[in-house]
């Protein structure tokens, strides 16, 4: 391969695309910028669950039952804090504690979380660059029929049960994309960019609400690859199509091509959504179809392979 592949990242199924990327490029040739919207202050400790998420997935690490935090898990510190009164809605098994602990302590000493969170990586092996969307706080907000909820508290308290309504990115308004971040998107090399098979409302529109992200993605002249996490009017897991009906929008994957109209060349769709291929171009989007659900490393790297490849027929770049 030639050049350098721009992926932007959140949650699972986009840290398992990640992973991917990764098991098929050479490191020196990925950045995966990640989502911090999620990202928030938990007994008194900093939490950036997406990052963990990529960070645990290319390190091999992660709890592939679960589907996030840190495989052979204990919780003892957990149980020990619920004895003493502490709040137990949001879970940190004794593994994952060290990677709180860890952000913590340094960012309270002055390091950015782009210092800190490539540094964690390059202590858990992993070779390719990983960086924050922005080293500024963003904060997405779900707005619900009842009131206005921290991300967190949506999704994991209230396990994405109340009716959403709309969703805020705060202090995105004035956040700046990370060094990293910034230089990926004007590589005079840069070969592709791609869009993981994340939660279009939660995991990527938090990143384009970054000033000058959405606008320098549409000059970019690079092919634009997305992976669909809509499978067959499904997600796989989390809350996409579920919060994609209560905002008005029909869970399918003609829906994602839309979200990303502007931003996308080719929209990479599961072979049970063939049927719709033509639906997605007549958006003005390509359509490309391969099996999309990832359950072992080998599927990965296999849909890594196929959209790198979508992204060479796209523009007949080096990829």
């Amino acid at each position: 391969m030639e050049g350098h592949v721009l992926a932007l990242c959140g949650g699972v199924g986009g840290a398992k695309f990640a992973a991917g990327l990764a098991a098929v490029l050479p490191p020196e040739q990925l950045t995966i910028v990640v989502n911090t919207g999620d990202d928030f202050e938990h007994i008194g400790l900093s939490i950036s669950p997406d990052i963990d998420t990529v960070l645990y997935a290319l390190s091999g690490l992660s709890d592939a039952v679960r589907g996030w935090g840190v495989a052979d898990e204990s919780w003892r510190c957990m149980e020990m804090l619920e004895r003493l009164g502490e709040p137990q809605w949001f879970m940190l098994g004794d593994r994952d504690l060290a990677m709180h602990l860890a952000r913590t302590h340094r960012l309270r000493a002055g390091e950015t979380l782009s210092g800190v969170t490539s540094d964690l990586a390059l202590r858990l092996g992993i070779a390719a660059a990983i960086a924050p969307m922005s080293d500024d706080r963003v904060r997405t907000e779900v707005d619900t029929e009842q009131c206005a909820l921290p991300f967190q508290r949506y999704f994991v308290a209230e396990q994405c049960k109340p009716v959403a309504r709309a969703i805020r990115y705060v202090g995105a308004e004035v956040a700046r994309p990370s060094p990293a971040f910034s230089a990926a998107l004007t590589r005079r090399d840069l070969a592709a960019v791609m869009i993981c098979p994340s939660n279009p409302y939660l995991s990527i529109d938090p990143i384009l609400a970054v000033p000058g992200v959405r606008a320098q993605l549409e000059r970019v002249r690079a092919p634009r690859v997305a992976v669909s996490p809509i499978i067959a009017g499904k997600a796989l897991k989390g809350p996409a199509a579920k919060l994609m009906g209560e905002l008005g929008v029909e869970p399918d994957v003609v829906s994602v091509a839309r979200h990303y109209r502007e931003l996308i060349d080719v929209l990479i769709i599961d072979e049970s959504d063939a049927a719709r291929a033509g639906d997605v171009e007549a958006v003005g989007v390509k359509a490309v179809t391969a099996p999309a659900i990832m359950r072992t490393a080998a599927d990965r790297a296999a849909l890594a392979r196929e959209a790198l490849a979508a992204a060479r027929q796209s523009k007949g770049v080096a990829v």
